[in-house]
């Protein structure tokens, strides 16, 4: 495979990611502040690859897609560690940290907060024992490879 059919090939595969949580969300699982995380990088590879398209398959380019990837892997891995209770997460979506320290009894008892917020240490939805955050590391990893091994291609 070429240097370029690969870049592209990763490319695809962060938008079918990116798709796959967007479909997820259509189906009523709404993504958490983490979720969020790991897709931005996703968008910054699939835009590498579209730049592929018009520009040729330039280093920089694939240092990009890589980087992108590698990053949502990244986010993945601290999301799932948050879900099984490694580390604590972000305080405005888990339920580990100590959020409520800086609320009076009136801000507890109202009913004005927001109550649509997913939190980040629940797991909405796994398969084969792995949450959605474990399966975006291990297929964003995966497409980091490929970007990589389409960089250690000549031209």
């Amino acid at each position: 495979m070429t240097r370029k059919n690969l870049m592209l090939l990763a490319a695809a595969g962060s938008l079918a990611l990116l798709l796959g949580a967007f479909a997820f969300q259509a189906a009523g699982y709404a993504p958490c502040k983490l979720c969020i995380w790991q897709r931005w990088p996703h968008g910054a590879a699939i835009a590498a690859g579209g730049l592929v398209l018009v520009l040729g398959p330039l280093t920089l380019l694939g240092l990009a897609g890589a980087l992108g990837a590698a990053l949502s892997g990244v986010f993945g891995v601290y999301h799932t560690g948050v879900e099984r209770g490694w580390w604590e997460g972000p305080t405005s979506c888990t339920g580990s940290g100590d959020g409520l320290s800086g609320m009076s009894g009136g801000d507890l008892l109202s009913l004005d907060l927001p109550s649509d917020v997913v939190m980040c240490d629940e797991v909405a939805w796994a398969f084969a024992g792995l949450s959605m955050a474990s399966w975006n590391a291990i297929l964003s990893f995966a497409l980091a490879a490929v970007w990589v091994r389409a960089l250690s291609r000549r031209g």
